[in-house]
């Protein structure tokens, strides 16, 4: 058997098993949802790459001249965009996620990204970027020398040797936090646990464990993705505590039976709730094969004919018998995988045939294509 479908297989029983103990385990809150106000920001900002071999903007890139002409006019440094000619500079837009709670002089990693025609931003060095959140608000500055983690070389006659992406690039740790975004979590007396997945029965247990924990009805569901919590009184003063011990409560996780497919790579990963009605699969395939043969035709004698070679074609056709396979109502993974393999599909015609069985309403799970 083919070692993708022996690969899908194995995980699909591991599943049906229960010895994947992350799907069937109870998982800790703070893995499943967060506290509202303690979100992540994303920042952005516009800077110059400078120090490439060569590999820079061209003079066709307009703003990277102007850029450059800006920034030599603030150093006293007067000279017209037109007569800059340089090879080793780059723009880029720089990028951050600014997690909560961060303080005055913490350090962020940055990804710069080239938005004009460089070749590449191996060796190069990030001049002082500012970093703006929606707001337009600075919030922190980037500085310092690039990681690409590749390369890209090439030569006159178009001939290139490339590893990785070398127009985008990590500056680990490499932008300073100058603005702080403040937070009231601590003295609020209610707050709202939200859900990265919401689920109605996933909030209902959330709530249901955070007032097993604390005491009293203080957690309420609102929505699929929102929990209300009141804060006690006997944790006043004490609300980072409360949440320390809310986020560390264990609580089991719902899902909706889907089924993912990546038709490019032939992957598919299926959810323990998926089931199947009863259903009868057949499956068969039509394999044709196109030999040639060259063979020489040689003239008859005194005929002034030429020596010519003719193709001999030969044309077979082999079609595997279709196997009918029944399988039966409310089965698990571990049986429609069984009932499958017993067809021997291939994971193309596997992906064909849940297609199929969803088409017929017997498929009772999302089937996502991505």
């Amino acid at each position: 058997m083919d070692k993708k479908v022996r690969f899908c297989f194995l995980i699909a029983l591991l599943l049906s098993n229960g010895l994947a103990a992350t799907c069937s385990h109870a998982a800790r809150i703070k893995d499943m949802a967060y506290f509202k106000g303690g979100r992540v920001n994303q920042l952005i900002g516009y800077g110059l790459v400078v120090g490439l071999d060569g590999t820079g903007d061209k003079d066709q890139t307009k703003f990277t001249n102007s850029t450059l002409a800006n920034l030599l006019d603030n150093m006293r440094i007067k000279i017209d965009p037109t007569q800059i000619k340089v090879k080793n500079v780059a723009a880029v837009m720089v990028t951050a996620n600014f997690t909560p709670f961060l303080r005055n002089g913490s350090r962020i990693d940055c990804q710069v990204s080239s938005i004009g025609d460089a070749k590449s931003l191996q060796g190069g060095t990030l001049l002082m970027t500012p970093l703006q959140g929606p707001d337009n608000q600075i919030y922190a500055v980037a500085q310092g020398p690039i990681v690409i983690g590749g390369y890209r070389f090439s030569g006159s006659s178009g001939t290139k040797v490339e590893k990785n992406h070398p127009t985008v690039g990590l500056i680990s740790e490499g932008a300073i936090v100058e603005r702080e975004v403040p937070s009231q979590l601590s003295e609020s007396r209610q707050m709202q646990l939200a859900l990265r997945t919401p689920d109605f029965t996933t909030a209902l247990k959330m709530a249901q464990s955070i007032n097993s924990a604390l005491g009293g009805g203080c957690a309420q569901a609102l929505d699929a993705g929102t929990v209300k919590l009141e804060v006690p009184s006997h944790f006043e003063n004490r609300t980072i505590e409360m949440i320390g011990q809310i986020e560390n409560l264990q609580v089991q996780p719902e899902t909706v039976a889907r089924i993912i497919v990546n038709e490019r790579t032939g992957t598919i990963v299926m959810g323990e709730h998926v089931r199947i009605t009863p259903v009868a699969v057949a499956h068969g395939n039509l394999t044709v094969q196109v030999t040639e043969t060259p063979t020489v035709s040689q003239p008859l004698p005194f005929s002034q004919g030429r020596t010519v070679e003719v193709p001999d074609t030969q044309i077979e056709l082999q079609e595997a018998k279709g196997a009918l396979r029944l399988i039966k109502g409310n089965s698990t993974i571990s049986q429609l995988v069984k009932g499958l393999n017993s067809i021997g599909v291939t994971p193309r015609d596997l992906i064909s045939i849940l297609q199929a069985i969803k088409a017929a309403g017997a498929l009772q799970a999302d089937l996502e294509i991505i």
